[in-house]
C-alpha cells in the first residue's frame, strides 16, 4: 500500500459531493409540503417525485461501479458533478412537475457516485481496517449537507425560494467538480491489464453469486434504505401529521435527525474499525445498528407524545441507520481491490431499488386514508407504513441467521 497523500486530498474533496447529495436528499423533506401545494401532488405523487432521484441514482450504479474500477474516482466524480449541476439548474427553472422530475433524474445521475467514489478512493489508499473509519469521517462532514437541508434551508426559503436554493446547489456542484479534478490523486497502483467490457460487466455475476455477500445484503440494504427513505421524504410529513409540528419546529426536528446521521457516521465508522482491529467480526457494529433501528421503528409506530421524546427517537433512528456504511466496508473486504467499486455499487444499486419501492409504497399506503383538514395524511397510515418497514427489516435480519454460510465451491 502506497503512502497516503492524506485525508485532505483523498477523502475531503469527495466528501463535498456527498455534502451536496445529502443536502439534496434531505431538502425534499423540508420543501416537500411546498412542492405538494404548488404542483397539486398527492402523497403517492410526492413520493414518486422524490423517488425519481433514487431511480436514476440506482440505474447509474452498476455502470458507475465499472467506471470507478477502470478510470478511478477523480475523473468519474468530477465529470458527474457537472451533470448534477445541470440537474439543479433544471429543477430551479422547472415550470411544471414533469420538468422538475427530469431535473431530479439528472441530479440522481450526477450524484450517483458520491459514496462509492469515496469508498473506492479510501480502499485504494488506506489499510482495510481503516476504511470504515476514514469513510465515516468523510460522511461526518458530508452529513452537514443533511443538516443544512433543515433549519438553514427553512430560514432561506423566504429570501431565495426553493428555486433559488437549487441555483445555489448548482454553483456548489461546479466548484466541487473543479476541486476534485485538481486535487484528488489518481489511483496509486498501475492500471490492471484491460479486459473486454463483457468480462468487466460479468464480474457483477461473481459478486451476486457470492454467499457471504448474499447473506448480508438484505440487512445492509434495508438498514441504509430506511434512512434514505425517511430523511429523503417521509420524516418531514410524519413530523407534521403525527407529531403535529409547524414549519419551524419541524425544521429543528429534521436538524436533530440529520445530527444523528452525522454523528452516527463518525462514531460508528470509528467503532467498526476499532472493533475489527481487536478481533471482532467486521459486521459486529452493523448488527448493533440493525437492532437500534428496529427499536426506533417500534417506538415510532406507537406515536410517542412530546417534542423532545419524538426528536430523540428520530435521532436514534438516524444514528443507528448510519452504520449501514460500515456494512458496505465490511462486505467489500471479501473481494479483491480491483472489484471494490463494483461491490459498493452492487450494494448501492440493490439498496436504491428498495428506496424507490419504499418511497412510492409509503405514499400509496398513506393514500388509502382520506386527506386531513390541513392537507396532510392520516396518522394511522404512517403507523401501518412503519409496521411494514419494521417487518421488512426483521425478516432481513433473520436471513443472516438462516442463509447459507461460507463461500460456494
Amino acid at each position: 500500500m502506497s503512502a497516503s497523500p492524506g485525508f485532505a486530498r483523498i477523502t475531503l474533496p469527495l466528501a463535498a459531493i456527498n455534502f451536496l447529495n445529502q443536502c439534496n436528499r434531505g431538502m425534499v423533506a423540508t420543501i416537500g409540503p411546498l412542492l405538494a401545494i404548488e404542483f397539486g401532488l398527492s402523497a403517492s405523487g410526492l413520493g414518486l417525485l422524490a423517488a425519481c432521484f433514487f431511480a436514476a441514482y440506482a440505474v447509474a450504479q452498476l455502470p458507475i461501479g465499472i467506471a470507478l474500477d477502470l478510470h478511478g474516482p477523480r475523473k468519474v466524480q468530477a465529470t458527474l458533478a457537472l451533470v448534477s449541476a445541470a440537474g439543479f439548474v433544471l429543477c430551479a427553472v422547472a415550470p411544471d412537475v414533469m420538468v422538475l422530475a427530469l431535473g431530479r433524474i439528472l441530479c440522481g445521475l450526477g450524484l450517483a457516485a458520491g459514496l462509492m467514489a469515496m469508498l473506492k478512493a479510501n480502499s485504494q489508499w488506506y489499510p482495510k481496517e481503516r476504511v470504515a473509519a476514514v469513510t465515516g469521517a468523510g460522511l461526518f462532514l458530508a452529513g452537514m449537507g443533511g443538516m443544512t437541508a433543515t433549519v438553514p434551508v427553512q430560514s432561506a426559503l423566504p429570501y431565495l425560494g426553493w428555486r433559488g436554493i437549487f441555483v445555489l446547489l448548482a454553483g456548489l456542484a461546479v466548484c466541487a467538480a473543479a476541486w476534485i479534478w485538481t486535487r484528488v490523486p489518481d489511483r496509486p497502483a498501475a492500471a490492471p491489464q484491460r479486459r473486454s467490457m463483457v468480462r468487466e460487466i460479468g464480474e457483477f455475476g461473481r459478486i451476486f453469486r457470492d454467499r457471504p455477500f448474499l447473506r448480508f445484503l438484505p440487512a445492509i440494504m434495508v438498514l441504509s434504505a430506511l434512512n434514505f427513505t425517511f430523511q429523503g421524504l417521509w420524516a418531514g410529513p410524519w413530523l407534521r401529521d403525527v407529531g403535529g409540528l409547524d414549519d419551524g419546529p419541524r425544521a429543528i426536528a429534521l436538524l436533530i435527525y440529520a445530527m444523528g446521521l452525522v454523528t452516527g457516521s463518525l462514531v460508528t465508522g470509528q467503532a467498526a474499525s476499532f472493533a475489527q482491529a481487536r478481533g471482532f467480526t467486521p459486521m459486529f457494529v452493523p448488527y448493533l445498528g440493525i437492532g437500534g433501528v428496529l427499536v426506533a421503528q417500534a417506538l415510532l409506530v406507537a406515536a410517542p407524545g412530546g417534542y423532545w421524546v419524538t426528536a430523540a427517537i428520530w435521532f436514534g433512528f438516524s444514528f443507528c441507520g448510519s452504520v449501514g456504511v460500515a456494512g458496505y466496508a465490511a462486505m467489500g473486504q471479501g473481494f479483491p481491490p480491483e472489484l471494490q467499486g463494483r461491490v459498493a455499487t452492487a450494494i448501492n444499486f440493490s439498496m436504491l431499488v428498495l428506496v424507490f419501492i419504499l418511497q412510492t409504497g409509503i405514499g400509496a399506503i398513506l393514500d388509502l386514508w382520506p386527506r386531513t383538514a390541513n392537507g396532510g395524511w392520516d396518522p394511522a397510515g404512517y403507523a401501518v407504513a412503519l409496521s411494514v418497514t419494521f417487518l421488512l427489516q426483521a425478516l432481513a435480519a433473520a436471513w443472516i441467521v438462516v442463509a447459507p454460510k461460507g463461500r460456494a465451491t
